[in-house]
């Protein structure tokens, strides 16, 4: 197994390279001087900010607009998908908003969990290392019967904490056929598990540890960060965002708390990916399109791939206040936008 340690050597070693595992686009991605998280996060208040005008003129919009999807909203709802599916400020809840920003308005359940696939094929590109060792190691752990090794243990806390997040969605796609319009999925919903994520986010970084590293994860870790993933199903909340924050809580550091984010949601996202793939094949695609839904994918895979590789350099130097502080802005301004009747509570 990879660990966190070497990977940061290989950092410092290798100039980053497109294409290799634990690498980036681009050496401007990740050379970040000190306290250039500052900039940054005035660059995503402003960008919070600017919501509100596009905002104000789509409250008239309706509410769903996934039957209309042509190419162009699809990269950008895919470049969306992408950047915020890993870093933890929630895809689902921007998948939301953005569009409803621009005058798109909701693009629904169906077609943001579909492209979330192109996000789980990032994941594997990235860590297809790691995920080669690990079933190896699995394998042989198998065969000489040492169910207590890493390898056995951590695949058996991605499988076990798999588990709520499934159960808990089927019972959603159970019991409330019309998600899509639940007022779970008001943007006063998501603006309030945005601001309670932020704080619990931030009581993570003031209370964490962070003395675990990767290879001293097991079981119990899948177990707890899996129940958190499971509150993802509240749009805002974010599951990386979840998990990132359940793991911080159990002394985990940065890093590996990300690591091990990405690689437990491999099963769940492409369970959710999957099940809403084979509802649209039943309806024919009509209702979206296939060339706008391949394109969507692309879109999500690539920038996925980028978000992946900065966040897990990112923290490995920073800590989370970045995101903290952006998710308490963000749920901020939609409430304000939402009490002054700018936008509408749908």
């Amino acid at each position: 197994m990879i660990t966190d340690r070497q990977r940061n050597e290989t950092y410092k070693a290798q100039p980053p390279v497109f294409g290799n595992n634990g690498t980036v686009l681009h050496q401007g991605f990740v050379m970040l001087k000190k306290n250039s998280d500052r900039p940054l996060l005035f660059g995503l208040i402003f960008l919070s900010t600017l919501l509100l005008p596009p905002l104000a003129q789509a409250q008239d919009t309706s509410n769903s607009v996934s039957g209309q999807i042509n190419v162009f909203q699809a990269f950008i709802l895919g470049l969306v998908q992408g950047m915020t599916e890993f870093i933890p400020i929630s895809s689902t809840a921007h998948l939301k908003v953005v569009p409803v920003a621009l005058g798109w308005g909701d693009p629904g359940v169906a077609f943001s969990a579909i492209i979330q696939l192109g996000s789980i094929g990032a994941v594997l590109w990235y860590f297809w290392d790691d995920l080669r060792q690990l079933t190896l190691g699995t394998l042989q752990a198998i065969q000489k019967k040492d169910y207590q090794s890493n390898s056995v243990r951590m695949v058996s806390g991605i499988a076990i904490g798999t588990l709520p997040i499934v159960v808990i969605g089927l019972g959603v796609k159970l019991l409330i056929p019309n998600f899509d319009e639940s007022p779970i999925r008001k943007l006063s919903a998501i603006a309030i598990a945005s601001i309670v994520m932020a704080i619990l986010l931030g009581l993570a970084e003031k209370w964490g540890s962070r003395k675990r590293d990767f290879d001293r994860l097991g079981m119990q870790d899948g177990i707890l960060m899996g129940c958190a993933q499971a509150l993802a199903i509240i749009p805002g909340v974010s599951r990386s965002g979840s998990t990132i924050t359940a793991g911080l809580f159990m002394g985990l550091e940065r890093a590996s708390a990300a690591r091990f984010s990405f690689l437990l949601g491999i099963p769940a996202i492409t369970l959710a990916g999957l099940v809403e793939l084979a509802g649209l094949l039943d309806e024919g695609l009509a209702g979206v399109g296939l060339f706008p839904l391949i394109i969507g994918l692309i879109s999500s895979a690539f920038f996925s791939y980028v978000a992946i590789a900065w966040l897990i350099r990112f923290l490995q130097t920073r800590s989370t206040w970045l995101f903290i502080w952006y998710r308490l802005i963000f749920g901020i301004v939609i409430l304000i936008a939402i009490s002054t009747q700018l936008i509408q509570n749908s």
